[in-house]
């Protein structure tokens, strides 16, 4: 049996390959969009994917099940309460997909995280034909929590009625499997679908029964009580995948071919003139030193896609400036949740607009030694820290203001209209939350260089609570 997990990090998502050696068919579980990975792999391991396998309607990230079916043929495979637009397999409990002698994937439908989640158990026969090698639990259980039930509001579903669900399918359906299976979930730390995930990406189901808190003999009430508290607040773009993960829509290498295509200076600013998103992907420390005025800056160095997901509209079109031959990355880390609105690149990059100050714009940088004398003297500058409300309560610069950068835009009116110093945890968040003030005509100060990690550092004075 062959069983490889892929994890791509900026998104925390994991996908797997698992193929029979000898009837060489395989199936991917979970992929991400850009699948040249599979592709290749498949071709190195001797196999043919005949299966793109889905363990439910993802909403965090846009799944490659239609670019494997139009790249291999792949039959796409999805829990049977699931409602897409594209033909799949409904698959329900107690089915198998047999890929050969030696491998055997069945089905367990597990509802909870979504109603139509199930989790794959993968059987090496020459091993055992009776217990599972492994089992694929996609968001139904992670290591170390459990997928959260919050997500489906806007269709009718109550995150306390999904809560009681997955109670019922954890205790149904995995408790009573052996603790030498090894769980191999759709998602890590760092990841927005559940809250205390750890960093491992693979461990025996025994260890998760001993600790994770989702399998200890709670009642039902009290697990619903605890899973349903504190979730952190969802990503705006989740609905939106999870409604793009169900079409039938185009695939990424269709989407790439509108993206990679060379814009002179003149056409890019024409085309935000007509409406287009301008997005800078380069290193904050670049953009702070030079940038096209309106421009918003994610860049490629920290969650690029999680960020762009939550500032960027998806409904308008976006272009690009990015480092020479990063262009591709750019659109094709975009295209992994769905936003295809890419409309072309600007050709020289930032050396197009270099001797353009017309067009250009710049932000100061503030060191923390410097913004501890601001702080010290008779006129100190507002601070404004954009992290999340718990990151804020954990350590903050005392007196700074808490706007979280999901909704600096629509709060804007409350940034301090002093002077005013902008940071986030390292400098990444706060440069996005710069570019976003200046482009709705906001005025501030700097950006801290560093971030607040930079301030705790230097042993400066926090406080918590």
């Amino acid at each position: 049996m062959i069983l490889k997990q892929y994890f791509l990090g900026c998104l925390a998502h994991a996908s797997y390959l698992v193929a029979d050696e000898t009837t060489h068919v395989a199936a991917i579980v979970d992929p991400q969009r850009d699948t040249d990975q599979y592709i290749e792999d498949a071709r190195t391991l001797g196999v043919e994917i005949r299966w793109a396998l889905l363990t439910h309607v993802h909403a965090d990230f846009a799944a490659g099940h239609l670019e494997l079916r139009e790249r291999t043929g792949a039959q796409i495979g999805i829990g049977a309460r699931a409602r897409t637009a594209f033909p799949a397999r409904s698959l329900r409990d107690g089915e198998s997909i047999e890929l050969g002698p030696g491998v055997r994937i069945g089905v367990l439908e597990t509802p909870g995280h979504t109603p139509d989640s199930v989790c794959y158990s993968v059987y090496d026969v020459k091993t055992s034909s009776t217990e599972p090698h492994a089992i694929l639990t996609g968001d139904t259980l992670f290591l170390g929590d459990v997928g959260r039930p919050d997500l489906l509001a806007s269709v009718g579903e109550t995150a306390e009625g999904l809560a009681r669900r997955l109670y019922r399918s954890l205790r149904e359906k995995i408790l009573p499997l052996p603790d030498s299976v090894l769980v191999y979930p759709a998602h890590g730390a760092g990841s927005l679908c559940g809250k205390n995930m750890s960093k491992d990406t693979v461990g025996p189901l025994g260890a998760q029964k001993r600790f994770n808190w989702a399998l200890q003999p709670l009642s039902e009430d009290a697990f619903v009580a605890q899973l349903t508290a504190g979730q952190p607040e969802a990503p705006r773009y989740f609905g939106y995948d999870a409604r793009f993960n169900a079409a039938d829509h185009p695939t990424l290498e269709r989407a790439l071919e509108k993206a990679l295509v060379p814009l002179g200076l003149d056409a890019l600013l024409a085309r935000v003139r007509a409406g287009a998103q301008l997005l800078d992907v380069r290193d904050p420390d670049d953009f702070a030193r030079g940038h096209l005025a309106g421009a918003i800056s994610i860049g490629l160095g920290g969650k690029y896609a999680s960020w762009a997901g939550q500032v960027l509209d998806v409904e308008r079109p976006i272009v690009l400036v990015a480092p020479a031959g990063r262009e591709r990355e750019a659109a094709t880390r975009l295209g992994r949740i769905g936003f295809d609105r890419v409309e072309g690149f600007l050709e020289g990059g930032a050396g197009a607009f270099a001797a353009r100050p017309d067009l250009v714009r710049s932000f100061p940088r503030t060191s923390v030694e410097e913004l501890a004398a601001m702080l010290a003297s008779k006129a100190p500058p507002a601070v404004l820290d954009v992290r999340a409300e718990s990151e804020w309560h954990a350590g903050r610069i005392e007196g700074s203001v808490n706007l979280p950068l999901p909704h600096l835009v629509e709060r804007a009116r409350e940034v301090p209209k002093t002077p005013v110093v902008i940071h986030c945890q390292a400098g990444y968040r706060s440069m996005i939350a710069a570019s976003l003030l200046e482009r709705a005509g906001v005025p501030f100060t700097s950006d801290l260089t560093g971030g607040y990690a930079a301030w705790a550092n230097a042993n400066l004075a926090t406080v918590t609570g």
